[in-house]
């Protein structure tokens, strides 16, 4: 399935019983649906390891975090988002806030948040990696296929195919 050609209401019509992430986020930046293999983050007010990730190489995976849902400083930014963009990641799911949206707007990069803070975050890189994140009554687990679009966000252990 390529990343534009799904909608998650079809998929969860397809699997009812796929987990539907309850949270209201925004959709920011040019890709306005994205899907791909979970990769986790839990962090708070530091976004050092979120940094780390998507500056690595990936193959369309979404980076999913947990930023416990604070609204204090943001988790990304343009320079962080760019740097996804640009290694392969397909988007971002944030239970937290981003900055610079203005500039994410402007990129093939998808980003599901809960709003925004000019805030910077700490840089610590504290938090940790690839454990299962829980927020909006569903639990992510690395290795999950997300799916993100303008209704919402799904999130199952199998990949769903859309018949």
């Amino acid at each position: 399935m390529t990343q534009q050609t799904f909608a998650t209401a079809d998929l969860i019509d397809i699997a009812p019983e796929t987990p539907s992430c309850e949270v209201q986020f925004r959709t920011f930046g040019k890709r306005r649906r994205f899907c791909g293999r979970v990769r986790t983050v839990r962090c708070l007010k530091d976004n050092g390891l979120v940094k780390k990730m998507l500056n690595t190489q990936s193959f369309g995976e979404v980076l999913v975090v947990d930023g416990h849902g604070s609204l204090y400083s943001a988790l990304i930014g343009d320079q962080i988002a760019e740097a996804g963009r640009k290694n392969g990641w397909a988007g971002a799911v944030v239970f937290g806030v981003i900055r610079d949206s203005a500039t994410i707007e402007t990129m093939d990069f998808g980003i599901k948040a809960l709003g925004t803070n000019p805030k910077k975050s700490a840089k610590d890189g504290m938090g940790e990696v690839d454990t299962p994140v829980s927020f909006g009554n569903v639990v992510f687990h690395a290795g999950d296929f997300v799916y993100c679009d303008e209704d919402g966000v799904l999130v199952s252990a199998d990949e769903i195919v859309e018949k």
